[in-house]
């Protein structure tokens, strides 16, 4: 295994780092308005890389999409986020043998989380040295879950949509499963869903976040609201360690598809301004585009972002 300067391996790095968005970025410390609440957080990068990937292909509903084909699309996000010319030696970086993974999933019905890509995480798991016992898939019930608790790293994915409490369903909305009252969390447009990434269950533990934007939704109303009139097909996957910096991409994107859609500027309602709250109040990584690098592959066409 390959050396730091220092002696620390790169795994050992990365996992040490886990909830931080260090992978390929250098350069540490604090910034914006605010200093995060709270004492003990480790520093926060300068950059965070997002690595956005696309198909035209895969741009059809989570239980039509290729499940070969978005196997490599998430595999080439892999490579381009950890700067590897194979992808197994970065899920290799990041997982390995002595590791108990919990893979935070979205099942909502109407919008679910690939069931092809939870399958090719697991795979990819699996290769990487994690035992088959080691890995599980939930959602709604990670709070009781045993295997969930016992964890040392977590994957969290899910499909990106306009949400009546929060604005947007987002990776960082996506850990709400694991405080036993959600609604507590949706005061303030869901302001404070930062917190619950230092609770002692998540805190450091969330390695890879994966926004899935096959079909995503751009506009509801009311609550659990969805209509196929208001999704679109992107064919997309975005792929980063920040969260806050992954969800902050995917708003632009939606934000951009509304503006589309209705011929005029469209914000998002209610605002989700949980993301830049994430960033400026809890710490949890980089919401302001520039500080984020934002790596495109694949089909570029009505990308709708710079």
């Amino acid at each position: 295994m390959k050396k730091t300067e220092s002696g620390v391996t790169r795994r050992g790095f990365l996992r040490a780092t886990s909830g931080l968005a260090v992978v390929g970025v250098s350069g540490f410390g604090r910034h914006g308005s605010a200093d995060p609440e709270g004492p003990g957080l480790p520093p926060r990068a300068e950059k965070s890389r997002v690595v956005l990937v696309r198909n035209q292909k895969a741009a059809r509903p989570a239980n039509d999409v290729d499940a070969e084909l978005l196997h490599d699309m998430l595999n080439q996000a892999m490579s381009a986020l950890l700067q590897t010319s194979a992808s197994a030696e970065a899920w290799g970086q990041m997982f390995g043998v002595e590791d108990i993974v919990g893979i935070k999933t979205n099942v909502w019905s109407n919008l679910r989380t690939p069931e092809a890509l939870e399958d090719a995480i697991r795979t990819e798991l699996l290769n990487a040295g994690v035992s088959g016992s080691n890995i599980a898939v939930d959602d709604r019930g990670v709070r009781t879950s045993k295997h969930f608790r016992r964890a040392n790293a977590m994957i969290n994915v899910r499909p990106m949509r306009t949400h009546h409490w929060s604005g947007l369903g987002t990776c960082l909305k996506n850990m709400i499963m694991f405080v036993p009252r959600p609604a507590d969390y949706h005061g303030d447009t869901c302001a404070s869903l930062g917190a619950i990434w230092r609770l002692p269950e998540l805190a450091g533990k969330v390695r890879l976040n994966i926004l899935v934007l096959l079909t995503p939704q751009f506009h509801g109303v009311g609550p659990h609201s969805f209509s196929s009139r208001f999704t679109w097909p992107y064919g997309g996957l975005l792929v980063g360690t920040d969260p806050v910096a992954v969800d902050a991409t995917g708003a632009r994107i939606i934000e951009a598809k509304r503006n589309e859609y209705f011929g005029e500027a469209r914000p998002i309602s209610p605002p989700p301004h949980h993301i830049e709250i994430a960033d400026t109040r809890y710490g949890l990584g980089n919401s302001s585009p520039d500080r984020i690098e934002l790596v495109r592959l694949g089909w570029q066409e009505s990308s709708l972002i710079g």
